[in-house]
């Protein structure tokens, strides 16, 4: 899988780490970033990307999630994200022969949600405070 995604070049391949000898006693991993890739000529990369990019105005699961990763990470950053989850999606479809089933935009937004408070709880709780949530007005 992980060869799948570098052969696309859906991965952030900016970044390498190599082993560098900082001392006798141990050898520390350095991030160097490459400068000048060129762009890819994989037709495969090309279309995973180009329906990346049309998920911004989709009202499906994934268009909710790459709304909300562009806001997070930025276009670009964004666009290979779900280039490579779409990747990703259609390598399992082919291998098990499933269908792809989109739970849809409010699924997405409440599993965020409920993803949010209990983060949010947890943090709380590490600092020592209770959150309660209020009942919703009818």
């Amino acid at each position: 899988m992980a060869s799948l995604h570098s052969d696309l070049n859906c991965c952030c391949r900016g970044e390498t780490e190599r082993s560098v000898r900082h001392s006798h006693l141990a050898c520390v991993r350095i991030r160097s970033t490459l400068l000048g890739r060129l762009p890819t000529n994989n037709r495969a990369a090309i279309a995973l990307k180009m329906a990346a990019t049309t998920l911004r105005k989709s009202n499906t699961y994934l268009g909710a999630q790459f709304r909300r990763l562009r806001t997070k990470l930025g276009a670009p950053s964004a666009i290979k994200a779900m280039a490579a989850k779409l990747a990703r999606l259609v390598y399992r479809m082919l291998l098990y022969g499933k269908k792809y089933i989109d739970q849809g935009e409010a699924f997405y937004k409440l599993k965020h949600r409920e993803l949010q408070v209990h983060q949010l709880k947890r943090k709380a709780a590490s600092l020592g405070y209770q959150v309660t949530p209020i009942p919703a007005a009818a």
